[in-house]
């Protein structure tokens, strides 16, 4: 599998920067979701997150949702799976991607929601913002 955090360039015409949330032991929970998937499925997050990359809080649906509290989703869909990828601004420029999980149910699992607000508060704490 290959690692798309090398890949995702920060060029001078994107106006965000792209994160990964980690826990304290080293943990990547939207790696360990990634590496999961598919080379077809990844290479349209991929191309999904680059989308996020330019356009930011105005990316919009099909693509991104707000849910709520802060938290919004990349929709991804490539034949009949959907991924959803969890995340978060900050200070309005930097993005973190926190989760991703395989859509089953017309809603976004309460659970995954809860999960992206947890990595929120620790990595907001880890950083002391």
């Amino acid at each position: 599998m290959w690692d798309i955090s090398h890949i995702i360039i920060n060029r001078d015409e994107d106006r965000f920067q792209i994160e990964f949330y980690s826990k304290e032991n080293g943990e990547t929970p939207f790696w360990d979701y990634y590496e999961t998937l598919n080379p077809k499925m990844q290479s349209r997050v991929f191309w999904t997150i680059n989308l996020l990359k330019a356009a930011g809080p105005e990316l919009r649906e099909p693509y991104s949702a707000f849910l709520n509290d802060g938290i919004f989703e990349l929709r991804v869909k490539q034949g009949s799976d959907i991924v959803r990828c969890l995340y978060f601004f900050h200070k309005g420029h930097i993005v973190i991607l926190t989760n991703g999980f395989t859509k089953k149910t017309n809603r976004t699992p309460r659970k995954e929601i809860e999960k992206a607000k947890r990595y929120r508060t620790d990595w907001m704490r880890r950083n002391k913002l």
